[in-house]
């Protein structure tokens, strides 16, 4: 049943090692130049994705330094704008108090003024009347009743001024 035909080993053993040289020859060199360049696009795509993460997580740590520095300015910001506001406010409060102080007394030298030119007035008109009170006295006779009537009488003038 076996029959071995060393003939036939013989050219199967040639055919194989012919078919191997052609292979070689004709299409392992591009069959390996193919998966030399196939291995070399995919280190460098490799390369190239890892750059990319690199540049990414850069430019993340770029932003998130940049936000930081935008959020700080921000407060620095409204913390000067605050204490603008109070300075503001103090001026103005004292602007505020300087100039009702100043009108308070403006005032108070108004009312002394009119007091003073009040009281020199009085003063006038109480000479004016002591001197026509001591007219009378002097034009009137010196009796008890005539002097208490001309005295009651100079006081109701003095009241009714």
């Amino acid at each position: 049943m076996l029959d071995i035909n060393p003939g036939l080993i013989f050219w199967t053993i040639i055919t194989f090692i012919l078919l191997m040289v052609i292979l070689r020859v004709i299409a392992w060199k591009p069959l390996v130049s193919a998966l030399t360049a196939r291995e070399e696009r995919i280190r460098t795509s490799l390369q190239q994705a890892e750059e990319a993460r690199q540049e990414a997580k850069k430019l993340l740590e770029e932003h998130k330094n940049q936000l930081a520095q935008a959020e700080e300015q921000s407060q620095r910001i409204i913390k000067e704008g605050r204490e603008m506001g109070a300075r503001l406010k103090a001026e103005i409060l004292e602007k505020a108090n300087a100039s009702s102080r100043h009108m308070i007394d403006q005032a108070k030298e108004e009312i002394r003024r009119e007091k003073e030119a009040a009281l020199s007035q009085l003063r006038s008109e109480v000479a004016d009347l002591a001197i026509v009170a001591a007219g009378k006295i002097l034009d009137a006779n010196l009796d008890k009743e005539k002097h208490r009537h001309l005295i009651d009488t100079v006081i109701k003038d003095i009241r009714t001024l």
